[in-house]
């Protein structure tokens, strides 16, 4: 058997970076290079219909070994890695019996992992720790949950005293670009409901999130001669800094914190004649999510009646909404998984996500799916760190939710 930290160490090596402007699934190679080492892992442990498909999606049985009615439930995570930084020669360092102190990530560049500036670490002292070379992220978002899952299955595999009902798996590609739930065919994978593993430190149970948009705006101007521009110039850039400045100020990511949403500048490009801002748009509060992209509108009205009608042009897509609407009427799956990992010795912290997962997605596509931890840090970026015993203890949270519904009181 291989641990789910011998499983990460391997599956980091993979350079699965996904592209948001690819246009196609997967969005990089690379990502299907891994899906297919993992569609032949689990035809090795036996598990039964076991399927890659051309959009790098892999899904495949453990079918149960008990009579009776029982729940089919689901393990979900992505397998690609975040497009903010390089994930291509990923060289993980294993920090053993962590002292407490500065952890040199990479002494030539002066690269280090600090608990003056990453406090968190400090829960870790005594504990063998997994972080990047300070060249590369990690790439635990989410190959943790990956291995955590091919781990417990091949547990399961391996003891099939172990009673359980009908498991489903499943893998996607791109999820970081939001894309992991576009080709997801969750009648194919048939389970009641899942549970993804893309949470981050141990503990983290989750099941609200943000209702999410992308707010695209285009800025027309007019160019003239500054010599003679008086009355007849319009500057865009001018334009699309009183659009930012218009909206509030205290409600950005950098200011906010909880349940409490944002505007979040992306990009922003312009030359007198034209200009494009972008931000993305986020609310817990379906409501409120609704007033902030009236906002938008409202802004970009008042701006074309103050310079000059059509200047202004803004596209608003939603990405996805809160799935505590959709988990509340199956509320229970929340609870077993709480549950679960109180008998596992680990502290539930059920906590709304500040962001999405593909069970987002998945929740309104009919398919229920809260989210746990995989006990990672710092995603997407060089300060990456992951302590061993927490995936350790991610794979008891998913051998103890199986164990919990293979007994009828469930």
């Amino acid at each position: 058997m291989y641990s789910a930290v011998e499983r990460l160490l391997k599956y980091v090596k993979y350079d699965t970076k996904s592209d948001e402007n690819s246009h196609i699934t997967p969005s990089t190679k690379g990502q299907l290079v891994l899906a297919k080492e993992l569609e032949r892992e689990l035809r090795d442990m036996g598990l039964s219909d076991v399927s890659l498909d051309h959009n790098g999606y892999v899904m495949a049985v453990l079918p149960k070994n008990i009579d009776g009615d029982y729940k089919t439930i689901g393990f979900i995570a992505h397998m690609d890695t975040s497009p903010d930084m390089t994930a291509n020669g990923v060289n993980p360092k294993i920090v053993e019996n962590y002292d407490g102190k500065d952890i040199i990530l990479n002494k030539e560049e002066n690269i280090i992992l600090s608990p003056k500036d990453f406090p968190e670490i400090l829960n870790y002292v005594g504990k063998t720790i997994i972080t990047t070379d300070g060249t590369t992220l990690l790439g635990a978002d989410d190959k943790a949950g990956v291995s955590e899952i091919m781990a417990a299955i091949e547990y399961l595999v391996k003891n099939p005293n172990i009673p359980h009902g009908t498991i489903k798996i499943g893998f996607t590609p791109d999820e970081e670009i939001g894309e992991g739930a576009n080709h997801f065919d969750v009648e194919k994978f048939g389970a009641d409901f899942a549970y993804t593993v893309d949470g981050g430190e141990i503990g983290e149970l989750e099941y609200e999130n943000f209702n999410a948009a992308t707010a695209k705006i285009h800025i027309k101007g007019r160019n003239v001669h500054p010599g003679t521009a008086k009355n007849k110039m319009i500057n865009s850039m001018h334009i699309a800094t009183e659009f930012i400045n218009i909206l509030p100020s205290n409600e950005k990511p950098e200011y906010t914190e909880g349940y409490e949403g944002f505007y979040h500048l992306i990009s922003m490009s312009g030359e007198v004649e034209q200009s494009d801002i972008a931000f993305i748009v986020r609310d817990f509060d379906r409501n409120n999510f609704e007033k902030r992209k009236e906002l938008i509108l409202s802004t970009a009205e008042f701006l074309n009646k103050k310079y000059g009608d059509g200047l202004v042009k803004v596209d608003i897509k939603d990405s996805y909404y809160n799935m505590k609407e959709k988990i509340e009427p199956v509320k229970y799956i929340v609870d077993v998984a709480y549950k679960a990992m109180e008998e596992v010795n680990v502290i539930p912290n059920v906590s709304p996500i500040r962001g999405g997962t593909d069970g987002a997605r998945l929740s309104f596509m009919g398919l229920p799916t809260p989210n746990l931890f995989t006990g990672g840090h710092n995603y997407h970026g060089k300060y990456e760190f992951i302590p061993t015993f927490a995936m350790e203890k991610a794979v008891d949270v998913i051998l103890k939710i199986v164990e919990l519904y293979s007994k009828k009181s469930i």
